[in-house]
């Protein structure tokens, strides 16, 4: 080999083990990784850069926008109330994520599938009081699995295929080539997932729960044309919340400090909930709910699109201090409606309006952009943090589902490619007002797209420099003529390549290879193709073998060697359920 080649081999070595021991962001390593494959001159700079103009990996970053405009229409709170329900224990949630993420991956790439869930089981996860390290790498499986479905459950499927069609000049594969060995295979991953993912899974929920330990009392009131009235409080699901109680309701003037869960809530209804930020954040998330403002205070305006919580702790030199916070007039005074207020770490009983303010109060804002730029340096706050929690747009939740079927149905049906969907996608949560430009340019995840990206340059090193053909072709040299065994080391060189690389750079190196040893044994090659579009989608034991894993390495608050733990013998136990189906699906024999 070239010293390039084992520049490459070096580089590839030296960012696993970085990675593996080092706790530094992933995008950082990768980012390092290409810097030197292009200093020594292993890839031109066009070539190490050719990963940022990758279509795959600008369908990525324009689907989290669309992802973005389900959010912020509280698409997603519908999802999680209607569809993820309150399972009763984690084995439980594992599947509830399974079965619409795998089914919905099978027909859709599933790439926007977990870009749309990413926020879903975020938020479910603190209203199940579950930690989203149990059930993101579940999300991820459950898309990968699912992919292997049909032909179009991933783009990795469609490259093999038309890779194969270039080759050979044939038709190619059906859109259910593929079903005869993914479907079975599916079905016992997710036997799998139920059986060991709760017992080696990471629970960091300690972790995220104690990030925000301020303890506020919140006011709220049921709109009047909201669709809460009607429900009990049970049925409005505010006796399910975590991390929140609603200590009191008072209606008409009269306080009732123990509202019991069959009590019907009527337009107006005020209910005061103590809990810590986040779980104030979901609960202003829910469709009929409003922030409560007296008579004298009204609120800023009907349209809340723009409006976001604030935190602001109130200095010993502030004008408010002995003040209630009804006499405080915040709206006239500051542009701002205080919604809760937290003394101490802990929640202040009674009335919101009639608290009397005290030097050290944190008090929660709902207020326009303006005031965080304005009110920094005010010697009435003492530091005020902008938690970005926009109202979501209710009204449009409808809107932003349908814009996603419309696209996923233009792809699928083949009117566009995905990455022209996405975009028309993206565009219409945009100029629909699904989603604000600024809430769409704040769901791209910036670190994700720069690691996908530059792991394209190690992919591309390894195989222009011929290292990555020289090691599988030294591997595949071992069958010797046996089908199985060579369907099986194809499996595994396409398995290791992909965790190293990018699963289509993987399925593209081997393809070519695999066609010239079939033609050679005068053997089908079709059994072979789908050992490359199984074993490159079968990424499990790094985040960098499939984008799914990298999407969800950060919201899971994950490291590197939680991937190696939980998906090593993953890999492994897909990989031999997957030879063993290919063997019985196409008459091989298992040598037993």
């Amino acid at each position: 080999m070239s010293i390039e080649a084992w520049i490459a081999i070096a580089v590839t070595v030296g960012t696993l083990a970085t990675l593996l021991l080092v706790s530094l962001p992933p995008y950082l390593v990768m980012m390092g990784s290409l810097t030197i494959l292009s200093v020594t001159g292993v890839l031109t700079g066009t070539e190490a850069f050719a990963g940022f103009g990758n279509t795959g990996l600008m369908t990525v970053a324009v689907m989290f926008v669309v992802a973005g405009g389900i959010t912020s229409t509280g698409g997603v709170h519908w999802l999680v109330q209607n569809v993820l329900g309150s399972p009763t224990n984690i084995r439980s949630a594992i599947f509830r994520v399974y079965a619409p993420v795998a089914a919905l991956s099978g027909f859709l790439n599933n790439t926007p599938v977990v870009a749309t869930m990413i926020p879903a089981i975020t938020s479910w996860c603190r209203r199940i009081d579950a930690a989203p390290s149990r059930l993101m790498i579940p999300l991820s499986y459950s898309a990968i699995l699912g992919g292997t479905l049909t032909m179009i459950g991933t783009s990795t499927n469609l490259v093999v295929n038309g890779q194969y069609q270039q080759l050979t000049g044939e038709e190619g594969f059906s859109i259910f080539s593929i079903t005869a060995v993914g479907l079975p295979v599916a079905v016992i991953g997710v036997a799998a997932l139920l059986l060991v993912m709760p017992r080696v899974l990471p629970d960091r929920k300690d972790q995220q729960k104690f990030g925000s330990m301020r303890e506020f009392t919140l006011e709220v009131a049921v709109s009047f044309d909201g669709p809460l009235v009607g429900k009990t409080v049970g049925e409005a699901g505010l006796r399910e919340l975590e991390r929140l109680y609603l200590v009191e309701g008072e209606r008409d003037g009269s306080v009732v400090t123990a509202v019991p869960s069959e009590e019907r809530l009527r337009g107006g209804d005020r209910l005061v909930f103590a809990g810590d930020t986040q779980a104030i954040s979901d609960l202003l998330r829910i469709n009929g709910i409003v922030p409560s403002v007296h008579e004298d205070e009204p609120s800023l305006s009907k349209d809340r699109a723009e409006r976001r919580l604030v935190e602001a702790a109130l200095s010993p030199q502030s004008d408010v201090l002995g003040s209630t916070i009804r006499d405080a007039r915040f709206r006239d005074r500051y542009g701002a409606v205080v919604l809760a207020v937290a003394r101490g770490g802990e929640r202040v009983s009674g009335n919101l309006g009639n608290i009397r303010l005290k030097p050290g109060d944190v008090l929660l804002l709902e207020a326009r952009p303006a005031f965080v730029s304005r009110q920094r340096y005010n010697k009435d706050f003492l530091l005020i943090n902008d938690l970005e929690t926009e109202t979501p747009r209710h009204d449009r939740a409808w809107l932003s589902w349908g814009i996603l079927l419309v696209l996923v149905g233009l792809a699928a049906c083949g009117t566009l490619s995905m990455l022209n969907a996405a975009l028309l996608g993206a565009a219409g949560m945009i100029l629909t007002g699904c989603c604000s430009v600024g809430q769409a340019q704040k769901s791209v995840d910036v670190p994700v797209i720069l690691t996908i990206a530059a792991s394209f340059a190690m992919g591309a090193a390894l195989e222009q420099t011929g290292a990555a053909g020289f090691v599988a072709a030294g591997i595949l040299e071992f069958s010797q003529g046996d089908v199985l065994l060579t369907i099986l080391l194809v499996y595994l060189v396409v398995s290791v390549l992909t965790e190293v690389i990018t699963n289509n750079a993987a399925a593209v190196l081997v393809i070519p290879i695999v066609l010239s040893m079939t033609n050679s044994m005068g053997v089908a090659a079709e059994p072979f193709v789908i050992a490359v579009m199984m074993a490159a989608s079968a990424s499990f034991a790094t985040p960098l073998g499939y984008q799914t894993n990298m999407m969800v390495f950060g919201p899971g608050g994950y490291r590197f060697s939680d991937f190696v733990r939980v998906g090593l013998p993953m890999n492994v136990f897909i990989g031999a359920v997957t030879v063993v189906v290919i063997a019985l699906v196409y008459d091989i024999s298992l040598g037993l």
